[in-house]
């Protein structure tokens, strides 16, 4: 925590308040107003820092934060206190490697209502069971997982300035859930290209099964054809005899004032009921 330790607690003078510091959006209470800043906060306090962070929480709500940054594996603060010269304090976590990011993308492009989720600032709410079953924890499980030291003399973890800094923290996650995955390693703009790449592979590996070229076809369109005569991604899918003019649809044709898929759309269904 600080190379100051003498073995008694230090004395402090009174703390210099600050004009333009960083608040915390509440005012009283709880801070967090998602479940997942909640649940960082939550994981906190199950580490025995409840009495400690509740000095902390004042000192995030009075602005004594003077900024806070995050970046891979590391979150870096200055915290202003009694001393004229702010304390750096740093919260660190172990970030995800290569391989543990590339199964957690290949997991998340998957399902596309977490991308959309994310998208739209909300963590789904069952990302925690999805890590898990990768054999990984989004949130720390235990005290050893976070790495935090202040420049302060106390030797306290974390002292008051850590836990304002925690407190931001939280409120920074409720305004950007991206902030959580990128303290692991993955950045939004990172993140979101793989979903991205993953999510467009799929789903043209996806089309090439579902719907064969009609020049491949050209033998037995004319044909009356059953599902199990064709090679589609869904085995009980209901052949469509029309499918070929989606295709021109594409490119509208007119005859006239009338569009020429429309026009010839009844007479293709029509073979199906014969």
């Amino acid at each position: 925590m600080s190379e100051h330790w003498s073995g008694e607690r230090p004395r402090y003078g009174k703390t210099i308040k600050v004009d333009n510091g960083l608040k915390a959006k509440s005012k009283r209470g709880d801070i967090g107003a998602t479940w997942w800043s909640r649940r960082f906060i939550e994981v906190l306090e199950s580490f025995g820092m409840g009495g400690r962070l509740t000095r902390g929480r004042t000192y995030a709500r009075q602005g004594q934060v003077l900024s806070l940054s995050l970046s891979t594996s590391m979150v870096i603060a200055l915290v202003q206190g009694s001393r004229p010269t702010p304390y750096k304090v740093r919260i660190a976590i172990k970030a995800f490697t290569t391989p543990e990011w590339q199964r957690i993308e290949h997991a998340l492009a998957g399902k596309a209502l977490y991308a959309a989720k994310l998208l739209a600032g909300e963590m789904p709410s069952d990302i925690e069971t999805l890590f898990a079953s990768l054999g990984l924890q989004l949130f720390p499980a235990t005290q050893r997982e976070l790495t935090m030291d202040c420049t302060c003399p106390d030797w306290e973890v974390p002292c008051k300035h850590l836990a304002a800094a925690c407190y931001l923290l939280a409120e920074s996650f409720d305004n950007d859930p991206f902030e959580i995955l990128a303290w692991r390693g993955r950045s939004r703009e990172d993140l979101l290209e793989r979903l991205r790449t993953l999510r467009g592979t799929t789903r043209a590996a996806v089309a090439r099964e579902e719907a064969p070229p009609l020049i491949r076809c050209l033998d037995t369109f004319w044909q009356k054809q059953t599902a199990t005569s064709l090679t589609l991604g869904d085995p009980t899918a209901e052949v469509r005899a029309d499918a070929v003019l989606d295709q021109l649809d594409a490119v509208p044709i007119s005859v006239g004032r009338s569009n020429l898929v429309d026009l010839l759309r009844p007479a293709y269904l029509s073979l199906k009921r014969d």
